[in-house]
């Protein structure tokens, strides 16, 4: 796999956010599902010289001052941190928090449906606000990871598919039918997609037909029987797979095929799918590379390899649907990792106390997307309190002192900060920094980058947004030790 080109891997003291949109634009499309995009950023960090860890074995002899670490849990969540070289356990942790799920529609268990009236169709289940009226007459690809069973050692691996052609598509019923197509079409019943075409079932064909349903795919018993046996098909050829049975089992889901692309008369936005939140997401590893970078820091601060603190990038899954699962930000994911790294340098003094002070003296930024202003809806906004895009970061939560010490990171790192608040009389989300922060005690800021149509299959952003995301987060990194020996 060709990775793009980024300035992480130029000089980092001539960051440019326009240099960022286009290596966005290529990562967001080739990575449609929380699997791909955990392996992209995998690769990434390793062509950096990043060492990946294993959360089985000890880390107490792996981790040295001046290391570049990362790890996944589940395939779907991510963190990834450097060590200074002055870093001495109870010192302060600069945390970067983001979540790389996206409202999507998963396959079902068993996703094979009977056919109706010639239409074969696909067994779907929204995840979180997935498959809502944005989803219909979309073209839908299936992709995410499959559980393939070696025929001659017997082990089973994980390996990763991705078919991105339109396959699917949930058809929509036109208005000539009256009031049955209008409002909220059933989840269940009127949002399935069509995948494909079987008209067996009419005048000679039927023999076919029971020919065909004679014949299981995979055998009686097996997990592909129970799929559609051309998506099986399908897959096993996409993945050079001969014996189907071999399928252990999947997790896939539909995903918009349409690429990322620049709009507008001036290419100033970037029109794209799943940017809540790979679009924070993405900004947040590039910081971190950029940060790490032997010859200079993405703004002038100081570079890892003189720093006495820990920078640290976690990607979680799961947000959209509460975050407690293992790999969710309400795990230990993010604290056990921290009490490692302690345990490291500081062996079997790393107890409540030294914990405490490293949580103490460690900031977290939760980087997650928040609303645009709509120049169609400027009613539902407050007027001051409305963020525009190719601006800069936009501060969502906060109290006084940590605004204050991002407005001074914003400052050394020659970034704008924005501010939402929703009115009183509307409701908006929650994300990860509350979760974090409460469970550990870091101070932490909601801070993210602006998107219009959040929650839709499709949302807008603007094209300066990914660098400008990338500026902030790496002056965060790069500053913060500095900024925060300003607060008593």
């Amino acid at each position: 796999m060709t990775l793009p080109e980024t300035t992480s891997a130029i000089a980092a003291a001539s960051l440019k956010p326009e240099n960022y949109t286009q290596p966005f634009l290529s990562f967001i499309s080739a990575n449609p599902t929380v699997f791909h995009t955990v392996d992209y950023f995998s690769k990434q960090l390793s062509s950096h010289g990043f060492t990946k860890l294993s959360e089985r074995d000890l880390w107490t002899d792996r981790l040295e001052k001046g290391g570049k670490y990362f790890y996944d849990r589940n395939g779907s969540g991510l963190i990834a941190f450097t060590i200074g070289s002055e870093y001495k356990s109870g010192n302060g942790v600069a945390i970067i928090a983001s979540h790389i799920d996206a409202l999507s529609a998963r396959l079902k268990p068993i996703s094979a449906k009977s056919t109706k009236a010639g239409y074969v169709q696909l067994g779907i289940a929204p995840y979180a606000g997935g498959l809502n009226q944005t989803w219909i007459d979309r073209d839908l690809g299936i992709g995410g990871r499959v559980l393939v069973k070696d025929e001659k050692s017997g082990k089973i691996s994980t390996k990763l598919v991705k078919l991105d052609w339109p396959i699917a598509r949930i058809p929509s019923l036109a208005p000539h039918f009256g009031i049955a197509a209008e409002g909220q079409a059933n989840k269940e019943t009127r949002m399935v997609p069509i995948v494909g075409l079987d008209n067996t079932d009419i005048g000679e064909k039927k023999d076919l037909q029971e020919e065909g349903r004679a014949s299981i795919l995979g055998g009686a018993g097996t997990f592909v029987s129970t799929q559609p046996a051309r998506l099986v098909k399908a897959i096993a050829g996409e993945m050079g797979i001969q014996n189907y049975s071999n399928i252990v089992n999947w997790e896939l889901e539909v995903f918009d095929t349409q690429p990322a692309q620049l709009g507008g008369l001036d290419k100033e936005f970037i029109f794209a799918g799943r940017i809540d939140d790979k679009l924070c997401s993405f900004s947040a590893i590039e910081a971190l590379l950029a940060s790490s970078s032997s010859s200079s820091s993405a703004t002038g601060g100081g570079s890892s390899d003189d720093s006495g603190i820990v920078r640290m990038v976690g990607l979680f899954d799961d947000e959209e649907v509460g975050s407690l699962l293992r790999q969710g930000a309400r795990s230990n994911f993010l604290p056990s990792t921290i009490e490692r790294i302690c345990e490291a340098f500081a062996g079997d003094k790393c107890g409540a106390n030294l914990l405490s002070k490293t949580y103490a003296n460690s900031f977290l930024i939760s980087a997650d997307v928040t609303h645009a202003v709509n120049p169609n809806y400027m009613d539902v906004y407050l007027e001051d309190h409305s963020p525009r895009l190719n601006v800069g970061i936009t501060v969502a939560a906060d109290n006084g002192v940590s605004t204050a010490i991002l407005q001074r990171i914003a400052e050394k790192s020659s970034s704008l900060l924005q501010v939402f608040q929703i009115r009183n009389d509307s409701r908006s989300g929650g994300t990860v920094g509350p979760m974090l922060s409460a469970m550990t005690g870091i101070r932490a800021i909601d801070a993210g980058l602006p998107q219009l149509s959040m929650h839709s299959i499709r949302a807008t952003t603007g094209s300066l947004d990914p660098g400008l995301g990338v500026q902030l987060f790496a002056g965060f990194f790069d500053y913060f030790e500095e900024v925060d020996a300003e607060f008593t």
